[in-house]
């Protein structure tokens, strides 16, 4: 079972992105605040539930949390600064739209750029383990599906609909044959398995 907090006394906001490993698109960040002694037996990390899940709890994390938020970085700014500090860029933008101020954040994986006077704990897994950043995880994975199979209407050669941006072989060969749309990472290589930065 998921923990409803980190601490006693502070207000927590969990943070998380998704789409941070794609060829195209926006890496998008939410930032969830609950109530303290929040429960919730079926929320858990977004790469453990099925998409209908997923979609199920978006309006349920909507509804029961005191405050939250998602915002994404698009692909030109992650060529420009790189995708782990578009990522916290994001994170930081969620956190901005916030209507109430967090005391802490909790953070998912092991780095983070700090956010002006707020304390922070980077939790590795941490969307297996606090509910916070669980449904931040929830919330940014679906609002980034939804945008990239509005998107992969465009561009319906590129398969996003289905592979929502990430580098799958019919995604890297479609590049490969086609180019790269103006969504598409251009610092991002496509030839290899892999993922890699050049």
């Amino acid at each position: 079972m998921l923990l409803s907090h980190f601490q006693e006394d502070l207000i927590e906001a969990g943070c998380d992105e998704a789409g941070r490993g794609c060829l195209a698109g926006p890496v998008f960040a939410a930032a969830v605040i609950f109530p303290k002694e929040y429960y919730n037996p079926i929320l858990n990390d977004s790469k453990k539930l099925s998409e209908k899940k997923r979609m199920e709890l978006r309006p349920i994390i909507e509804r029961d949390a005191l405050a939250f938020a998602v915002k994404p970085v698009s692909p030109q700014e992650i060529d420009k600064i790189n995708i782990h500090n578009a990522s916290y860029k994001a994170m930081h933008l969620a956190l901005d739209a916030l209507h109430i101020r967090p005391e802490l954040l909790l953070i998912d994986g092991n780095r983070f750029i700090p956010y002006p006077n707020v304390a922070h704990q980077c939790i590795i897994k941490g969307d297996g383990k606090y509910l916070s950043i669980a449904a931040a995880s929830i919330l940014a994975k679906t609002y980034r599906d939804d945008y990239m199979t509005e998107l992969g209407k465009e561009f319906p050669h590129y398969d996003w609909a289905t592979n929502k941006g990430y580098p799958t072989v019919k995604h890297r060969n479609t590049v490969l044959e086609l180019g790269f749309t103006p969504h598409h990472r251009k610092t991002f290589t496509v030839s290899k398995p892999q993922l890699t930065l050049f």
